[in-house]
């Protein structure tokens, strides 16, 4: 599936995942993106999350799964003197694209 301009990737990719009716699947992501808002552990307590939010243009790479219906995304994120990554919460694709390919996983018996 392919995120346009002007979309919500996590939300994008949230909702075609339940249009479609999958609930467990595997994920890779490329594309490139304008804002982004990832987070990190915090090094003291692991349970808190650090979030940052970023706008510039950014390269993105990520992989993520489906469980029980939920997206999950962790990427990379290379722009001009700085690189990011993390668990992306959100992110809007301005002047590019995302490519999400979602790969459906079987139930296991």
């Amino acid at each position: 599936m392919t995120v346009d301009d002007g979309d919500e990737v996590v939300g994008t990719i949230q909702a075609a995942v339940g249009e479609r009716g999958v609930t467990a699947a595997s994920i890779t992501l490329i594309g490139a993106v304008q804002t982004a808002t990832v987070s990190v552990m915090h090094r003291d307590d692991p349970m808190i999350d650090r979030l940052r939010d970023y706008d510039q243009p950014f390269e993105l790479t990520g992989t993520g799964e489906v469980v029980d219906g939920r997206v999950h995304l962790h990427v990379t994120l290379a722009g001009e003197d700085i690189l990011v990554a993390g668990h992306l919460h959100r992110a809007t694709v301005r002047d590019f694209f995302v490519r999400a390919y979602v790969s459906p996983l079987r139930a296991e018996r």
